[in-house]
């Protein structure tokens, strides 16, 4: 593995007891000790998972809003969703996660496709990518009337308004699975666009916010380094394109592939470490030809929103405007 750690810094963080995980190097796996809250689907009427790849063991957890009666002729919009943790944490299964996509789909009044992709270093990048793109065929597959057919999309879903939405890691996943897209035929199908939230990104130079908030009680500089270290391929640095979202090799290929998002709300916070990669990354979609729409406040922390109430309200009352916005010019 090329050194991830190369570019000095300060802090004294260790990375490893932050994250309550310990590695094998020579299994390349990682125990995962952090205490979670685990929701079955079973227990919540409004929500039900679908297995998506038996070999991967990747499956898919279905939420409709939590209302009594569904519009059976006005169709709703379908999220497909990608949790974050850095690639290498984190499930659709745990509580918070089904909490907050519960939330998303009764206050977005939309069908939200939360995404259980596999995770670093025992399946290392591109495996969470390959694992959206099932997830894409899957929707696919349902629109185009697929056996065995899922009753909750045959009933309410409109395919031809549909979003890829993640955050964090989760955000990196949603472009990288939108760059894919635009070289896939989806059939009925429509990515009306794409929302990413706080997307996890870096780089081997550090940016000013990253050296400011070197010690984030989030995502620390020492933290982020290994979530990297774990989830790049073997011997890449985090100057590999999966990681440094400004580093491409076609420039003009990445114009064309850009051109199949529609629409991009990119969301974040300048008490993110990540903020200054994310307004260089706006920057380049926009040159790219995207349209691109930001929600940046100030203050504020990496996955706050899945911490403080109030913050989850106003963001996703700003994804509703942008979801709204979609479906009176698409």
């Amino acid at each position: 593995m090329a050194d991830q750690h190369s570019t000095t810094t300060s802090s004294t963080i260790d990375p490893y007891e932050a994250l309550m995980v310990v590695h094998d190097p020579d299994h390349d796996t990682l125990t995962r000790n952090l205490p979670v809250l685990i929701t079955n689907a079973t227990d919540d009427p409004n929500s039900k998972d679908i297995l998506l790849n038996a070999q991967h063991n990747t499956w898919i957890r279905i939420f409709k809003p939590t209302v009594q009666d569904l519009p059976a002729t006005n169709k709703l919009p379908v999220i497909i969703y990608y949790h974050g943790g850095g690639f290498v944490l984190c499930s659709t299964f745990w509580t918070i996660y089904h909490e907050y996509c519960k939330s998303k789909a009764t206050t977005l009044s939309a069908i939200v496709a939360s995404v259980e992709y596999r995770l670093a270093p025992e399946s290392r990048l591109p495996a969470a990518y390959d694992d959206a793109v099932d997830a894409l065929n899957w929707v696919k597959h349902q629109a185009s009337g697929g056996k065995p057919s899922e009753p909750w999309l045959r009933d309410y879903a409109d395919f031809s308004n549909c979003y890829i939405m993640g955050e964090s890691a989760g955000g990196n996943i949603a472009y990288n699975v939108s760059l894919r897209a635009s070289e896939l035929d989806l059939g009925p199908v429509n990515i009306s666009g794409v929302i990413l939230n706080q997307p996890f990104m870096g780089g081997i130079e550090r940016t000013d916010s990253e050296l400011r908030l070197i010690n984030d009680k989030i995502l620390s500089l020492p933290v982020s380094d290994l979530m990297w270290e774990l989830s790049l391929p073997i011997g890449s640095n985090r100057n590999h394109p999966y990681c440094n979202l400004l580093i491409n090799e076609d420039e003009e290929s990445l114009r064309k592939k850009c051109g199949f998002i529609k629409k991009c709300l990119v969301i974040g916070c300048d008490g993110d470490p990540l903020i200054d990669r994310q307004v260089e990354f706006v920057k380049l979609l926009e040159g790219k030809g995207v349209k691109v729409e930001t929600f940046m406040q100030e203050g504020g922390y990496h996955g706050m929103v899945y911490f403080e109430p109030k913050e989850l309200e106003i963001m996703l009352e700003r994804v509703k405007d942008f979801i709204l916005s979609g479906a009176s010019r698409l």
